[in-house]
């Protein structure tokens, strides 16, 4: 009988009682349910991801891809490069035959030095980014943190600045050919950029917009056929529409900048609408080749 209370004592510390009273506010259970409850709050804040790192500025990031697109392509389109010099002097021999002088020999040499831009920063970037589209390429650069805009850029300038040796060679041989004045032939330092940034940009929106790497491809070939056929042959001897089409093209307005430079006095005024037309179509045409660059990446 003595046991009985020690027993009931027993039960009450430790059973239901014991325990709905614990819970209800005894110190103990107080702190048990505490450290649970600081364990909850630590795994929720444990839960929360870590802020991004902060999106590349413009700037650095066309540079870093201006070196990188240098680096890879310097081996690949310096034989490519000699192939569009040599062809844009091989054009000019040919219509020494047919061409004298005057102002049809100023636009033949202005025509086939713009060629050269043409091959590499319209022809060969559209099946640059044709390529890399239909390889999955583009993936990579959607997952930097850098602009669209730098990445097309970046690619524009690198494949422009091959053309700045054969541009120049081109340019000389012709004017030692056709016995042209080369006093003002320092107006290929705005003639390059402002021509190679319109065309690389339009090689650029070809090469992204093609549904196919095939066709990628040929509509770079046919943007330099066209570029050959409506910027080496005189405007003068071409029919209305075709003029039409040629006033069509980015790279006209840098081959008449270029032509005019040949005159004995230069109306400068004219050069510099030029190069302003062909600097205004060169903003154009890399904003859609920005768009382009987007449209592709989420696709």
């Amino acid at each position: 009988m003595s046991v009985m209370p020690a027993v009931s004592g027993v039960s009450g510390a430790t059973g239901v009682p014991g325990v709905s009273g614990a819970s209800a506010g005894l110190p103990g259970a107080s702190g048990v349910s505490g450290t649970s409850g600081a364990s909850g709050d630590a795994g929720e804040a444990g839960d929360v991801p870590a802020p991004l790192a902060a999106r590349a500025r413009l700037f650095p990031a066309l540079v870093a891809v201006y070196r990188a697109q240098l680096s890879r392509a310097r081996v690949a389109r310096i034989p490519l490069l000699f192939v569009a010099t040599f062809q844009s002097i091989g054009i000019m021999i040919l219509m020494r035959g047919v061409v004298d002088g005057g102002s049809e020999a100023r636009s033949v040499v202005a025509g086939s030095s713009v060629l050269v831009v043409a091959f590499v920063a319209l022809n060969l970037l559209a099946q640059y980014f044709g390529q890399l589209r239909a390889s999955g390429g583009l993936d990579h650069y959607a997952t930097l943190p850098v602009p669209p805009s730098a990445v097309v850029l970046g690619a524009a300038a690198a494949y422009a600045s091959f053309t700045v040796p054969g541009t120049a060679v081109t340019a000389v041989m012709g004017s030692v050919l056709f016995q042209l004045p080369m006093t003002n032939l320092w107006i290929l330092l705005a003639v390059i950029p402002l021509s190679g940034a319109a065309l690389a940009g339009l090689g650029a929106a070809l090469g992204l917009l093609a549904p196919r790497q095939e066709l990628a491809t040929l509509c770079g070939q046919l943007g330099m056929s066209a570029a050959l056929l409506l910027g080496v042959l005189p405007a003068a001897r071409m029919p209305q529409v075709v003029s039409y089409a040629r006033d069509l093209l980015p790279s006209t307005y840098g081959v008449e900048a270029l032509a005019r430079s040949f005159d004995g006095q230069p109306d400068w005024w004219v050069v510099c609408a030029d190069l302003g037309v062909c600097a205004g179509v060169a903003v154009v045409s890399l904003a859609a080749a920005t768009w382009a660059y987007r449209r592709a990446a989420v696709r």
